[in-house]
């Protein structure tokens, strides 16, 4: 009993940042041991302590990075696994176990939606329990959907009800969680002229990538509109969506046009549309692939690795430094260039402190990928574009890959597993996990102004 009272006290002593990161710790042993099971595995095939964890690190953060094939490494329960530690990390430790929580009739506390919180990146904790109730309903109700929308599709390419199934359902998981994993072994390049996968594939990804109270709003709107009520969408929703959308049409566009003369040369304009429109989605979020990604040009290849950078909506099962960070720095800088004190859309005023944590989390960001693009490049043996490709997926918790992954040195498998915990977890719970409960300031020193630019 003292040891268990030890423990709680401790507990109280955490922030709830510190709280979060100790959960997604958590997550990750227990994934690395379940992994490691011995009925999990094929006959014969094996799987290092190492690779287990970089494996189950990579579904935690739902990433998809493998140095391992998982087709060759795991049996149908092994994959079965696989599934469940990607739905804890697409819907997030905190969510998941909410539901769980309230499913079993038990009260959730103060304590408790704090974390929700901070780990569905909201700001206050009014009706938190409900919208952890409702993501986890609307979630993997998608995913049912997708799962036996895809699994008829491949019907006739398997030979089997079963295995299209399987095949059905782990593609709808991994898209919609935004895991990027295949049991394949080719990703989708065998479905890369089947444009009705393709399409069920991508919108998949961006209900995973778009933000789940997005998701939530939506469902919300939809049944205030049968009862013909006035509903109003949230600034969030409308910068979130807009960024979103107009990212993706300029992603696919670009991607067009840096390889106009290349990989697109001999292509029809359908098969155009489906290769740059499908690259742009993925490339934030999911890192599945309709075409090896080497075929792509190096300038095409970096592109990519900034829309990797970039990532997915916050709140959502994407990484990076999400999408109204990005689009938010980027209104900072047009306002200030018009000589503007305040940001201003959707007639609403953004606050100056989201202002400034856009521009602390992609600076932090940025810092991390270049200090970790300097090591790798020393480390290991690829080029620049490579490592560049391989960092910036690990952040954005994409898995898109140019072969660097396999070759990995153990430091170079510790580092991305760290670059994809922290793409997971987001700069601000880890900036904020070392501050602990804080305190406020005490003393102030006279401001001075100082030269800049």
């Amino acid at each position: 009993m003292s040891a268990i009272r030890k423990i709680q006290s401790k507990s109280k002593e955490l922030s709830a940042f510190q709280l979060i990161v100790i959960f997604y710790l958590s997550a990750l042993v227990i994934s690395t041991l379940i992994l490691k099971i011995p009925i999990a595995l094929r006959p014969n095939a094996e799987l290092s302590f190492i690779d287990a964890m970089f494996t189950a690190a990579s579904a935690v953060s739902v990433t998809g990075l493998s140095v391992i094939s998982i087709k060759d490494t795991f049996n149908n329960f092994g994959i079965f696994l696989l599934c469940l530690i990607l739905q804890l990390g697409g819907l997030g430790v905190m969510s998941l176990s909410t539901f769980l929580w309230v499913m079993i009739g038990k009260k959730v506390g103060l304590k408790e939606r704090q974390l929700i919180m901070i780990d569905q990146n909201q700001s206050n904790l009014a009706g938190l329990v409900q919208l952890a109730k409702r993501i986890f309903v609307i979630f993997i109700s998608i995913e049912i959907i997708g799962g036996i929308i895809l699994g008829l599709s491949f019907l006739n390419d398997y030979d089997s009800g079963y295995t299209a199934f399987k095949h059905g359902f782990f593609a709808a998981i991994s898209a919609a969680t935004n895991a990027g994993f295949d049991i394949t072994g080719e990703s989708l390049i065998p479905f890369k002229n089947d444009y009705f996968v393709q399409a069920i594939v991508m919108l998949l990804i961006v209900f995973g990538a778009i933000g789940f109270p997005v998701l939530v709003e939506v469902y919300e709107f939809i049944v205030t509109y049968r009862t013909k009520r006035k509903f109003h969408f949230t600034l969030f929703t409308k910068l979130t969506t807009s960024t979103f959308v107009i990212i993706t049409l300029l992603g696919a566009i670009v991607i067009y046009l840096l390889d106009s003369q290349h990989f697109f040369v001999d292509k029809s304009w359908y098969d155009s549309v489906f290769y740059s429109l499908f690259h742009s989605v993925t490339s934030k979020s999911a890192g599945l692939a309709t075409t090896d990604i080497n075929e792509f040009t190096p300038s095409n290849q970096l592109f990519m690795a900034i829309l990797m950078f970039i990532g997915g909506s916050p709140s959502s099962a994407s990484g990076g430094i999400r999408t109204t960070t990005f689009a938010i720095v980027i209104l900072a800088i047009i306002f200030y260039a018009l000589g503007k004190g305040s940001i201003k859309i959707f007639k609403r005023e953004l606050r100056q402190e989201d202002v400034l944590k856009s521009f602390i989390v992609m600076s932090t960001g940025a810092f991390l990928c270049l200090i970790s693009i300097l090591i790798l490049s020393i480390t290991e043996q690829g080029t620049v574009i490579e490592v560049i490709f391989e960092v910036s997926s690990a952040f954005g918790t994409n898995g898109l890959s140019l072969g660097l992954t396999p070759n990995l040195s153990p430091f170079g498998k510790i580092l991305i597993i760290i670059l994809m915990f922290i793409g997971r977890v987001g700069i601000v719970t880890c900036l904020l996990m070392l501050r602990g409960k804080g305190s406020r300031e005490k003393i102030h020193y006279p401001k001075e102004k100082v030269i800049i630019g």
